[in-house]
């Protein structure tokens, strides 16, 4: 019987201090959550910005693109031309 008063009244002192500090707990996450999004936000931004270069194309590279595919167009004129010239369909 004592053990079990015992524990209830050990169960009651946990419960009544987790209640009131319940606003300090949860203003110690928050600042946790906070100080970890802060230093997530940080490296997220760092990954965000390699990949928008990565999907973004500078001006150097879209005009090495734009010559390349000029280069191609010009190449199947050739050929077509050569397949006419032997009465071949392009």
């Amino acid at each position: 019987m004592i053990q079990i008063t015992r524990r209830l009244t050990a169960l009651s002192v946990a419960l009544a201090g987790a209640l009131m500090l319940q606003g300090c707990l949860v203003g110690a996450v928050v600042g946790t959550a906070g100080a970890v999004v802060g230093g997530t936000a940080r490296a997220t931004g760092a990954v965000v910005g390699a990949g928008f270069d990565a999907v973004t194309t500078s001006d150097e590279e879209t005009r090495a693109k734009r010559e390349r595919e000029q280069r191609d167009y010009e190449r199947e004129q050739r050929r077509c031309e050569q397949r006419r010239a032997d009465g071949q369909r392009c």
